[in-house]
């Protein structure tokens, strides 16, 4: 003969969304839990208040709920999980209006209509925000990000002009004097390529990627390339002198030392001989670097004179010929009232922090 099918007890509780059933069974093997036609169908064989036999159920619900019951067997009982099809808050959990016997309200999860309200919204809030953080990245994401990518620019940039530095150093010993006037042609095409990637620097100072001040360095970023593009890059009778060499010498020695100092500050680490180079090579190598690219202005005047390069007429009635050496001596007045100005007065602030950080008298 069959055993005769028990009913075990059953809490419920609910939210706008979901349902929750808990059968008291222990030891729980193979339920069978379906919906079919609104009715929750259950049956199991478990241990529960009249001890071990086979145990169901079967409950119709008040509104329309989705057909896949979600089901969790631990060793005291069996959690259901069951979606409604439309958010809203039921009145009660069965068709009928009186409450089976088996039936009875889950304490442990109970909840009245205006808790589950404010339980709903928080967990919308948190799925908003989530979905936000996903979308913008966690702060720590974005912060690696962004070390990782000032990493990599300035190790390109440490690269570039190390080879410069190298090269020229290389052929210096080998050739002596005569490597001074064809440098131009030689490290010429490195000396393009990082003089345009610095313009990344003050992009990335203006956008606020880096600390540094906007105006020093846009003003080192135009200084340069106005000497690199206009003064050399134009001019093939400047490409072959000396002052050449010195330009780009002064340029590469500054920057083997500070594009090192940025790497390992993207990294979390001191190496005070580093810090200590790049807060005191500038010093010498400063005002040697303005008073090079003076020289190669001075140099370039009478050629960019003789050829009429970039001069220019004024339209009538003026009439007056502007030659281009004219705006060449105001670039010199701004180079040494200026810009070197400017610079030093920011470097030896920078020299004074250098010194507080290291503890030195």
């Amino acid at each position: 003969m069959e055993n005769q099918v028990l009913t075990p007890h059953v809490y419920w509780a609910q939210r706008h969304r979901e349902l929750y059933l808990r059968v008291e069974l222990s030891d729980v093997q193979n339920p069978a839990i379906s919906i079919t036609e609104n009715v929750l169908h259950f049956k199991a064989q478990g241990h529960g208040a009249k001890g071990d036999n086979v145990y169901g159920f079967h409950v119709e619900f008040l509104d329309l709920v989705k057909p896949e019951p979600v089901y969790k067997l631990t060793q005291r009982q069996v959690n259901i999980t069951v979606q409604k099809k439309v958010s809203q808050w039921w009145e009660r959990l069965t068709k009928q209006e009186k409450r089976p016997l088996f039936l009875a309200p889950d304490f442990d999860r109970w909840l009245d209509e205006s808790d589950a309200e404010m339980e709903l919204r928080a967990k919308e809030e948190e799925r908003l925000n989530k979905l936000r953080l996903e979308s913008q990245g966690s702060p720590e994401t974005l912060t690696s990000l962004k070390k990782g990518y000032l990493f990599m620019y300035n190790l390109v940039q440490f690269l570039g002009f190390s080879w410069i530095f190298v090269n020229m150093t290389v052929r210096f010993f080998i050739l002596g004097k005569e490597s001074f006037y064809d440098t131009f042609h030689t490290v010429a095409d490195m000396m393009y390529f990082c003089q345009m990637l610095a313009a990344v620097e003050s992009i990335n100072a203006a956008i606020g990627v880096t600390k540094t001040p906007v105006i020093p360095s846009l003003f080192q970023l135009l200084g340069r390339n106005f000497i690199l593009f206009i003064i050399f890059g134009t001019m093939e009778e400047m490409q072959n002198k000396a002052v050449v060499f010195f330009v780009f010498y002064i340029w590469s020695t500054v920057e083997i030392f500070r594009y090192p100092f940025y790497m390992l500050s993207c990294i979390d680490m001191d190496w005070k001989v580093l810090t200590w180079l790049r807060y005191t090579v500038w010093i010498p190598l400063y005002p040697m670097g303005c008073l090079a690219e003076a020289v190669s202005v001075i140099q370039s005047i009478p050629i960019f004179n003789e050829t009429g390069r970039f001069s220019f007429t004024l339209p009538y009635p003026v009439k007056i010929k502007v030659r281009f050496s004219f705006f060449l001596q105001i670039y010199l007045i701004l180079l040494f009232l200026v810009l070197t100005h400017f610079n030093i007065i920011y470097m030896y602030f920078s020299l004074l922090y250098f010194t507080k950080v290291m503890k030195w008298p």
